[in-house]
């Protein structure tokens, strides 16, 4: 009798430990729940947003690039993807042909925010074509160009940064046949403004960045619990649905389909190929997993992407095994390798190699694939490394590292288990800021596997 009392005594402490685990998590999901704001003021805080960068952070960015002209040019629903993240929240598209043109006076330090389409934009970007005094909108924006007589008339086209190649052929071909010869030799590539416009961000939207990827933190942390799953029963698919099914009930987005994979003893490590474009479908969740998640989502013009995990604990474990744990750490490892090498100025191609060669002289296997994150969730900037290019990335590797930008940290590093007899790879992907000479993560980072306490 006694025995079956200190049983029941322990399965009834363990059941409150459950509830009082379950609550922590419902009360920290309903928090991030909390912080997301309706619709209308959404509208309030990107449109703030938005006039913080035309005021602040746009003319420093056209006086870097040498640009005292930048034209943007996009038809309704075939936006150029830089002119997309210059609309205020009531246009959710263009609008017929929405042409927008800045013009930078650095002497007088001034910008002219003009829109050469039928409406205002916003409150931002005024209208400036009377279409009852000049019908064609071609020759209304050549008239605007040549009162102004710019040195330089920035316009999206780049080989191989793709967001900064936004003016289709023939809205090019229009504007050249409507510009006079001496507008027309002035045209250059606006790929280094397109490109600062997209990775940089501003101090008022990191503070929305830092709630964002702690929100991201908050659903996997529930998403990774005894809450959602029920070993032998739970299924990859379940938890992918899971996070899709949170993130909309909360009224933001997800940027891709997440992915939920698993590392079991009885499994071979699967190719990167797989890690990275399939995961695991449909594949019931058991006690001695290792699972992994990929996840990012939307909201008010910045995306999130992280990559944590999870170990559901065994009948006779009470926490993480330490040889999991100590492969967990080799990951943190790497993390700090590559974050310390990163420098204004450096290229993506210099802080990989260099990351590289440091963390194979400590006896790690690292591949170090890292993004650009911000408006896009793989965004514009450089790029450190790919997974099947660990050698360097041609011409997008070759872009410098600059200030104020924030990065998808996102690398692994493969561990023998002796006790597995295998291979097993941390993979761990974290928002990063980039500041004025100093890296800190957006919210955090994951310094311990999670564990799902569901016995």
């Amino acid at each position: 009798l006694h025995r079956v009392d200190r049983r029941q005594r322990q399965m009834c402490i363990r059941d409150s430990m459950r509830t009082v685990v379950s609550i922590i998590l419902f009360l920290s999901i309903q928090i991030s729940v909390a912080q997301i704001l309706s619709e209308k003021d959404r509208a309030v805080l990107k449109d703030e947003l938005l006039e913080d960068r035309f005021q602040h952070l746009l003319p420093q960015l056209m006086d870097e690039a040498n640009l005292d002209m930048w034209l943007l040019i996009s038809r309704e629903y075939n936006e150029d993807p830089v002119l997309k993240t210059m609309l205020p929240a009531r246009w959710l598209n263009a609008r017929r042909r929405t042409m927008i043109l800045f013009y930078r006076n650095k002497q007088q330090n001034t910008i002219e925010r003009i829109a050469v389409a039928r409406y205002d934009i916003g409150k931002s970007i005024k209208s400036a074509w009377n279409k009852e005094l000049e019908p064609n909108q071609w020759k209304a924006l050549s008239a605007i160009i040549a009162e102004r007589n710019p040195t330089k008339i920035g316009i999206n086209y780049s080989k191989h940064f793709a967001l900064a190649d936004g003016l289709v052929k023939t809205d090019y071909e229009e504007l050249v046949e409507n510009l006079p010869d001496s507008l027309t030799s002035k045209l250059v590539s606006a790929e280094k403004l397109a490109i600062a416009w997209l990775e940089t961000r501003t101090e008022k939207e990191m503070k929305l960045f830092k709630k964002l990827v702690k929100t991201t933190h908050d659903i996997i942390d529930v998403a990774f619990s005894e809450k959602v799953i029920e070993p032998g029963k739970t299924t990859t698919e379940d938890v992918v649905w899971f996070l899709r099914q949170t993130v909309t009930d909360m009224g933001l987005e997800t940027w891709f389909h997440p992915t939920i994979d698993i590392q079991r003893t009885n499994q071979e490590l699967q190719s990167h190929i797989y890690s990275f474009t399939k995961g695991d479908k449909d594949k019931i969740i058991q006690k001695g997993d290792l699972l992994h998640c990929d996840f990012g989502i939307t909201y008010i013009g910045l995306n999130t992407d992280c990559q944590q995990h999870a170990y559901v604990l065994k009948d006779n474990e009470t926490s993480v095994p330490e040889y999991l744990a100590s492969a967990f750490k080799k990951g943190n490892r790497l993390q700090d390798i590559l974050t310390t090498t990163m420098q204004e100025g450096k290229t993506g191609n210099e802080i990989l190699l260099s990351s590289l060669s440091t963390a194979k002289k400590e006896g790690l296997r690292p591949s170090i694939y890292t993004h650009p994150l911000g408006k896009y969730g793989h965004s514009s900037g450089t790029t450190i490394g790919m997974w099947d290019s660990q050698g360097g990335v041609p011409f997008n590797g070759d872009y410098s590292l600059h200030k104020n930008t924030v990065y998808a940290i996102e690398l692994n590093v493969t561990v023998s288990i002796p006790k597995w007899q295998k291979d097993i790879r941390i993979m761990l992907e974290e928002a990063g800021f980039y500041g004025d000479n100093f890296f800190e993560y957006v919210n955090e980072r994951q310094t311990e596997i999670k564990p799902i306490n569901a016995n």
